[in-house]
């Protein structure tokens, strides 16, 4: 079954504010919780679904990113980009943000809070031929990991609920009222043994290799995310995102608009008054135009299809061939003398007509 598009799923606009988009999916969160919907497997795939668009749509490096290429452009998945796939645990980790962190199931007892790690930024720089293709990288990252031999137990305070209740009265009788534990912020636990050399949450800065699927047709300063795999959390927490910036390295022999290329080709005079064929280059490869009998300096050859990969998967973008033509910078006596015979010749005097366009009107061709 095809995506629901996020919008749609929480019910607004696509100019709606944070403000919005977190009322939207409060309400459905609400409306579709599990424990109001006991062994509702269809309630269920609401509440996810609901969590998984406001996962993307309340950040704005995400929002960004689905707003321009969608679920495509996401790439959710093992080792992939964005939203989708998202537990019941990455869920209920939201709801310190959205809840207060008082709203919760299990038998009206609350449900603990999860910490969630920072995100990490990274840059990555790409060739154009890295991009065209897509690539598979492995980046190394330091991080706050989580220690290993670090114990917790119950928090004294709480009880291991990540909850105080407090009970006042009040002229309608007693009211009962819950509040995230101060002592071990919502989480339920606090620590009882951690290695030395860790901060006071158990916590240690660790060098990590990280595997990044790089889809083809990226473009330079596009950013991308990788959940889960940005700094770690104490107590068993939601490791962060890590953000990954894209940047394309300039290429000697083509230039990048979009999905489209652009390379300046060099012909002689020769082959341009004469016509002929010629040999361009190619992103991994070669090819032969065709140069017709009294071609201009200036026209344009596409190549269609040859240019760089979407993003979106809606196909490859073309290839500009701009053909310049050359003017030698010296000429010996001989090539001068030959030249002169010909310079009062009326083929040689410039005419252009209607059919020849402006420089104006290629560069405007050049981005439709």
């Amino acid at each position: 079954m095809a995506k629901r598009d996020y919008y749609e799923t929480l019910g607004i606009s696509k100019g709606a504010s944070a403000s919005d988009i977190k009322k939207a999916y409060r309400k459905l969160a609400l409306k579709f919780h599990p424990d109001k919907n006991p062994d509702d497997a269809s309630a269920e795939e609401r509440f996810k679904e609901a969590a998984e668009a406001y996962e993307v749509l309340s950040d704005d490096t995400k929002r960004q990113q689905y707003d321009r290429f969608g679920h495509d452009g996401m790439r959710g998945g093992a080792g992939g980009f964005g939203g989708g796939g998202m537990n019941m645990d990455d869920i209920f980790s939201q709801f310190g943000d959205i809840f207060g962190g008082g709203f919760g199931g299990g038998g009206g007892g609350g449900r603990k809070r999860r910490m969630k790690g920072a995100n990490l930024r990274i840059k990555v720089k790409l060739t154009l031929e890295e991009v065209a293709e897509g690539v598979s990288k492995k980046v190394k990252v330091f991080k706050q990991m989580q220690a290993k031999g670090v114990e917790y137990t119950d928090c004294a305070t709480c009880h291991g609920t990540g909850q105080v209740r407090r009970v006042t009265n009040t002229i309608l009788g007693q009211m009962q009222t819950a509040a995230t534990c101060n002592v071990c912020h919502g989480t339920g636990q606090s620590i009882t043994r951690k290695p030395s050399g860790t901060d006071e949450m158990g916590m240690v800065r660790e060098e990590a290799v990280v595997s990044l699927d790089i889809p083809g047709g990226v473009e330079d300063g596009m950013q991308l995310s990788v959940r889960g795999e940005g700094n770690g959390a104490p107590m068993g927490g939601v490791a962060g995102d890590l953000i990954v910036m894209v940047e394309v390295l300039p290429h000697d022999t083509f230039q990048r608009n979009g999905k489209n290329l652009h390379h300046d080709h060099y012909i002689t005079f020769v082959d341009a008054a004469l016509g002929s064929t010629s040999e361009v280059p190619l992103l991994g490869g070669k090819a032969k135009i065709k140069i017709d009998a009294g071609t201009q300096s200036g026209k344009i050859v596409r190549l269609r299809g040859k240019g760089m990969p979407s993003v979106d998967s809606y196909g490859n973008g073309d290839l500009l061939i701009n053909l310049n033509v050359w003017t030698p910078k010296k000429l010996s006596k001989e090539e001068s003398k030959m030249l002169e015979t010909l310079q009062d010749s009326p083929n040689f005097q410039p005419e252009p007509d209607h059919g020849e366009r402006g420089f104006f009107d290629k560069v405007r061709d050049m981005f439709t």
